[in-house]
């Protein structure tokens, strides 16, 4: 029983990373903070991307340890069962619980590294942060002088495309596909809940909120979520023997 999955940033919260869009997400309480969020801002505005370059000093992300969740995650992977993990989360903590990198479809990139966006040259973003924490406000790429940004994609980047057609790939060919933390209203990846409905698999969904996707479901689960996915993973195994 293949089961995919796709996880949002309702997964990491009980790790201390806040969501963007429920209750206490970043973007419900400033919603100015979304709209700087733009790869146009980001390479037009100077004070943007200094804000945002302060914003990463202190980033919850940098202590964040795995959680339940993402624990159970890595379980099902161990019980062969996992076809692979998308998310569409940028804080690798699949990979630090437990899951396999190559099981693990990081469909907005990761925090962990910065890119230049003239050469693209990889820098690991400890490296980059120690400059900011030096004085350099808004550090340039050292290989060409170029402008810098986490490896992440913003609201105006296309998504690698051999990222998604592994996603795509992944969806089209479970029988199971679950959907945890994610408020299924971002496209492209909320759209592969559709494509795996369409391919014939089953849809759960667990989110603490209701999402465009939840009468499609087979089920829908709306308690929290460090504890709802550990139960449901160990029914999957179960259910598998």
């Amino acid at each position: 029983m293949p089961v995919s999955v796709l996880t949002g940033a309702g997964i990491s919260t009980d790790s201390g990373i806040p969501d963007f869009r429920g209750p206490q997400g970043v973007w419900t309480k400033n919603p100015q903070a979304e709209a700087s969020a733009t790869i146009e801002r980001y390479l037009a505005d100077p004070e943007v991307r200094r804000d945002t370059w302060r914003a990463r000093l202190d980033h919850p992300v940098w202590n964040a340890r795995p959680n339940a969740a993402h624990r159970a995650l890595a379980d099902l992977e161990r019980a062969g069962l996992l076809r692979a993990l998308i998310t569409q989360n940028i804080d690798e903590l699949h990979q630090r619980a437990g899951s396999s990198p190559e099981k693990v479809i990081e469909l907005h990139g990761t925090v962990h590294r910065v890119e230049c966006l003239s050469c693209d040259l990889i820098t690991p973003m400890p490296e980059v942060l120690t400059r900011v924490a030096a004085g350099e406000a808004d550090p340039p790429c050292p290989r060409c002088g170029g402008i810098q940004k986490a490896n992440t994609i913003s609201f105006g980047q296309n998504l690698k495309p051999e990222v998604l057609d592994a996603a795509v790939r992944a969806a089209c060919s479970c029988e199971v596909f679950v959907a945890v933390g994610t408020s299924l209203t971002v496209h492209p990846a909320a759209g592969l809940c559709g494509q795996a409905l369409d391919s014939g698999a089953r849809l759960v969904i667990v989110n603490a909120e209701p999402t465009p996707y939840d009468r499609f479901a087979d089920q829908v689960v709306n308690e929290p979520i460090g504890r709802a996915l550990p139960a449901l993973v160990q029914e999957l195994i179960d259910a598998a023997r």
